[in-house]
């Protein structure tokens, strides 16, 4: 049975989690998600390390950076240590970052985090048990949270 591992933080504005277990429970069966929940946007690279060490075969790195230059460069720093954890340990990292300011008020913000967490929990599950649709995908603008952007055709 596969394990997909879910960090989360309690920083977060919206419940992210939620969404992701959603998601991935309307996929069907076949798996067991492991949850870690951390305070902070940079305790996120630990908690996938920990999860991976549980045995989890893709992890979901769920953060929501605040608005401020100091969140940003937070956010820089846990995006690069959760590549540094994917790397060292060869078990993919879906990174599912949602900023304060890509909304325009809260509850843009709240959908977004939604949409943007379903769709990555979408491709993890893809990744472990159909990775055709992504091949199909390949090269066609998908962007999670926001609309699709026209690909450029042949």
């Amino acid at each position: 049975m596969k394990k997909i591992g879910i960090a989360d933080t309690t920083f977060a504005r919206y419940d992210m989690y939620s969404s992701a277990e959603d998601e991935l429970n309307s996929q069907g069966t076949g798996f067991v998600i492991e949850r870690y929940t951390v305070p902070g946007i940079k305790d996120l690279p630990i908690a996938c390390q920990k999860l991976i060490g549980k045995g989890c075969d893709i992890v979901l790195a769920l953060g929501m950076p605040g608005p401020e230059d100091i969140d940003k460069r937070c956010a820089d720093q846990a995006s690069r240590a959760i590549l540094d954890v994917e790397i060292k340990h060869d078990v993919h990292i879906l990174e599912v970052f949602v900023h304060e300011d890509e909304a325009g008020d809260l509850t843009e913000l709240g959908e977004l985090a939604d949409k943007r967490t379903r769709e990555h929990a979408l491709n993890a599950y893809d990744l472990l048990y159909r990775p055709e649709r992504l091949e199909k995908m390949a090269g066609t603008g998908q962007r999670e949270g926001h609309p699709d952007v026209e690909y450029i055709r042949r």
